[in-house]
């Protein structure tokens, strides 16, 4: 529990993001395996509010939805006309005390559009506004260009804000100021619900600002501070697809960072891309181009790479996944996948198993030391240990209506380019004859040949096909074999 727990964490996501130029709401745009109001959620989380609200406004019933996913504890209040951002933070406020929440401590502001916010740095902020007695805290940060934000102004001596000036209506001084506002606060509760209430419309966008407040409460007699951020990169907001694009590298690089730190391998970062979720153990290696997606876990000494894309799959220790695509998938310890192998839903390749070239699989349980090494598709599957499939083997699931199983035993060995029509077994001990169709079950220890009896045509091509070049080949084979007679 954070050492300052706030009375309420209040996340603004309610704009509509018109330069994003997209149908998804600006907020429910996603980096590394996040919406950006789940970044923000989550980094929020960190402090263990007593209350977590979101106020939502433009396509309000997506981003209730997605919130009720990422995190169903979360509560939402509906700023149905977007007055500013005092009137969607007195909003807020408003739903908490009908609600019956009596607040008292600290309220914490923050913007649903800043995915590099970490919960460190709110941790951080919560804590300057106790340590220092503030009315008001601003989470601030010192940027090499502060062209176009509101600066911080700070009195001489005591350090204690005294305005936050728009780079407008800043003077010359004012804009040589590094210091500026990232729009998340640390308020006392109860003058900010005071001082919400008299904030003024008479602006030249007839709004509220929740900025008015500092004035509010500094006239009142009381001290309002800043938190400088450490990395001034954090406080970065998202307005269109180049900014979202450059946070989605910054957060992808605090990631890898992370990754390397805790013994990760590497190899070429500037190709390489996690979600938040992803999870690694120690000597773990990622080779260029690779993508580690949701709940993807590496374990001690595994290979990925390169050029595969993995989701929600978990890589046992020692195993390899080169050039390859999985989802949903088990890969166990010391098993190879790859190159080219595609590892759909439900696929759970055990130990020290293959799963070759061109091999794509789905819904199939594959045992220790099984290989399947090219060519196949092995769907709606269970196959024992330490048995062979042949190459160009497909396992046929689909009847046109529904989906059916093939079971293949341990120790068996299947001959290539067969066919497993399901429903069907194969018993332990098995042998299947190449180009076979296995449509009835094959006891344990048996060879099923099926396939037809093989006739040659003599004489067929020069026939059906004099003159042709085959024709000619054939007919100086002939010739020469008769010329050894």
């Amino acid at each position: 529990m954070s050492a300052n727990r706030p009375a309420a964490v209040v996340v603004l996501a309610a704009g509509e993001g018109t330069r994003m130029k997209s149908a998804t709401p600006k907020v429910l745009h996603a980096i590394c395996g996040r919406s950006l109001v789940g970044h923000v959620v989550a980094a929020s989380r960190e402090l263990d509010p007593e209350n977590l609200i979101v106020v939502v406004g433009h396509a309000r019933e997506q981003v209730q939805a997605h919130l009720s996913e990422v995190d169903p504890a979360v509560r939402t209040v509906v700023q149905h006309e977007q007055k500013g951002t005092g009137h969607a933070v007195r909003t807020a406020l408003d739903e908490l005390t009908n609600s019956g929440v009596a607040l008292d401590g600290t309220v914490i502001v923050v913007c649903g559009d800043t995915p590099l916010l970490t919960g460190e740095t709110l941790e951080q902020l919560s804590a300057t506004h106790a340590a220092d007695g503030n009315a008001v805290t601003v989470l601030s940060a010192e940027v090499p260009d502060s062209t176009g934000y509101g600066r911080i102004v700070r009195e001489a001596g005591t350090g204690a804000v005294t305005a936050i000036v728009e780079h407008k209506d800043a003077s010359d001084s004012q804009r040589a100021i590094r210091e500026i506002n990232s729009g998340v606060f640390a308020f006392d509760a109860r003058l900010l619900v005071d001082a919400l209430g008299k904030v003024r419309t008479d602006n030249s966008q007839g709004e509220e600002y929740l900025t008015d407040v500092l004035g509010i409460v500094r006239e009142a007699g009381h001290r309002v501070g800043a938190a400088v951020a450490a990395d001034h990169r954090e406080i970065l907001g998202i307005n269109n697809r180049v900014q979202l694009a450059e946070a989605r590298r910054l957060l992808n690089e605090r990631l890898l960072e992370r990754a390397m730190l805790a013994g990760v391998t590497i190899v070429d970062p500037a190709s390489t891309w996690l979600d938040v979720s992803v999870s690694f153990e120690q000597d773990a290696t990622v080779h260029p181009g690779t993508q580690l997606l949701g709940s993807t876990h590496i374990g001690t000494g595994a290979e990925v790479g390169p050029h595969s894309r993995l989701a929600d799959t978990s890589v046992g220790a020692g195993a390899v996944a080169s050039f390859t695509v999985a989802e949903g998938a088990r890969i166990g310890e010391g098993a190879s996948v790859g190159p080219y192998a595609y590892l759909r839903p439900g696929t759970d390749l055990g130990p020290r198993a293959k799963a070759g070239t061109y091999v794509e699989m789905k819904n199939a349980s594959i045992g220790e030391g099984t290989k399947v090494p090219h060519l196949s598709y092995v769907g709606d599957a269970t196959i024992g240990e330490f048995t062979n499939i042949g190459a160009a083997s497909v396992f046929v699931n689909y009847d046109g209506e529904a989906k059916h199983h093939t079971t293949v035993g341990s120790h068996c060995k299947t001959g290539s380019d067969n066919m497993f029509v399901a429903p069907v077994t194969v018993g332990d001990g098995a042998y299947t004859a190449a180009g076979s169709v296995i449509t009835k079950d094959v006891p344990p220890g048996s060879l099923a040949v099926a396939r037809g009896q093989q006739r040659n045509i003599e004489g067929w091509v020069a026939r059906k096909r004099p003159g042709s070049a085959a024709a000619q080949a054939a007919a100086a084979a002939r010739q020469e074999s008769e010329g050894e007679r």
